[in-house]
């Protein structure tokens, strides 16, 4: 067993070394710091599609070196990924491993006392995008705190965050938590999982302020100016780096009676509506098996703006940009439907609606975060592993 192992290793390092040279390399890629502690154990991961070595996904990687994986939890989009946003994913077999899934996007989104009988260590291998609203994190935070309450140690291995360069937004207050936010921390954060866990741990945010026993297993030749693409795309309807980079500023009109793109080749590309007046571009939304079934506008063509040449040209956003909402509202005709209840669970508060509707500028909206983020940042600095 234990040369099997060696020979897997050996294989993984000189697949990872060739292909990353002084590109980051992941902590799942750096079997040398982990092969050790799993020796022996029995095994649980927390994975989906993006959890992989190279080509080869995290889940086989570890059955071919012969380790006892008993167990695999699936985030949002299902362990393959290939559910569409807010799909009920329920737990099942996997056809390829036959191992036992145990969803944590269903009726229970943290995992059960009974889900984690007989795992001695739990892997957490998940390529996030560093928004407050994307949903990973939050099935971090329930891991973290299912892990504390049954004593088993919680193995992290960290991935770039491709927004990690700024932070931005309101803080979440406590009376608009939900799974898209969970924790008091802005919607751009500027930080890993390996970072926000150590700081969920750090600042007892956990329930009755348990703590996990947590390790991270860092990424190497990275900091948060890095500038990283996503080898596999995160979620269905974040299909490359120019929807990652315009996700946290377009995914606000997700509360709102605006389309995002869902439907269509391009999500979180673009955005429009049936009645925008004076724009030449337009897109009609469609059922998309696994991204989008019903979307919005389904079949009815929308005009708006497209912004899929942004990142190409050679753009990075540094802050969120406002003015794309804060336009097209004051554009609307029918203001009393624009905003839906969901708009506010994404802000994590209710003063950003009540800004924009009360024709507060970008600059005077930013103004009005400026405290909290510095405060944040200040927190954020004791918990920071990738130093710019």
């Amino acid at each position: 067993m234990l040369s099997k192992k060696l020979h897997f290793l050996f294989l993984l390092l000189t697949i990872s070394l060739f292909s990353c040279a002084q590109k980051p390399i992941t902590g799942a890629e750096q079997t040398n710091l982990y092969f050790s502690k799993l020796e022996g154990n029995k095994i649980g991961i927390v994975a989906n599609q993006t959890s992989r070595i190279g080509n080869i996904h995290l889940v086989d990687s570890l059955l071919n070196a012969g380790f006892d994986l008993v167990k695999v939890f699936s985030p949002e989009h299902g362990f393959r990924g290939s559910a569409e946003a807010g799909a009920i994913i329920d737990s099942d077999i996997d056809s390829k491993t036959g191992l036992p899934i145990i969803s944590l996007y269903g009726s229970n989104k943290k995992p059960k006392m009974d889900d984690l009988k007989g795992i001695d260590i739990l892997i957490f291998d998940i390529q996030d995008v560093g928004v407050r609203f994307y949903t990973y994190i939050s099935t971090l935070t329930y891991v973290m705190e299912a892990c504390a309450e049954n004593n088993i140690p919680l193995l992290i291995f960290d991935r770039p965050n491709p927004n990690a360069h700024y932070i931005d937004g309101p803080i979440l207050e406590k009376k608009f938590q939900s799974f898209v936010g969970l924790l008091p921390i802005p919607v751009v954060h500027g930080m890993t999982l390996g970072e926000m866990a150590l700081m969920i741990n750090g600042e007892k945010w956990l329930t009755n302020q348990v703590q996990c026993k947590l390790e991270v297993i860092q990424i190497q030749h990275y900091n948060h100016q890095t500038i990283y693409q996503l080898p596999v795309s995160p979620s269905p309807n974040l299909p490359n780096d120019n929807a990652i980079a315009l996700y946290p500023s377009l995914c606000f009109f997700e509360g709102t009676n605006i389309s995002i793109g869902r439907g269509t080749d391009f999500p979180f590309e673009v955005f429009g509506y049936p009645n925008l007046q004076n724009k030449d571009f337009s897109f009609k939304p469609k059922s998309i098996s696994g991204k989008s079934e019903h979307p919005l506008f389904e079949n009815q063509i929308c005009f708006g703006i497209d912004l899929r040449k942004f990142t190409n040209n050679g753009n990075r956003l540094y802050k969120l940009d406002l003015q794309y909402i804060i336009d097209i509202y004051n554009s609307y005709p029918d203001k009393s439907n624009f905003f839906t209840d969901y708009f506010n669970l994404l802000a994590g508060t209710d003063k950003l609606h009540n800004q924009i509707k009360a024709g507060l500028s970008e600059v005077e909206i930013r103004k009005s975060w400026e405290a909290d983020l510095n405060e944040f940042k200040l927190k954020r600095y004791k918990y920071i592993l990738y130093r710019d």
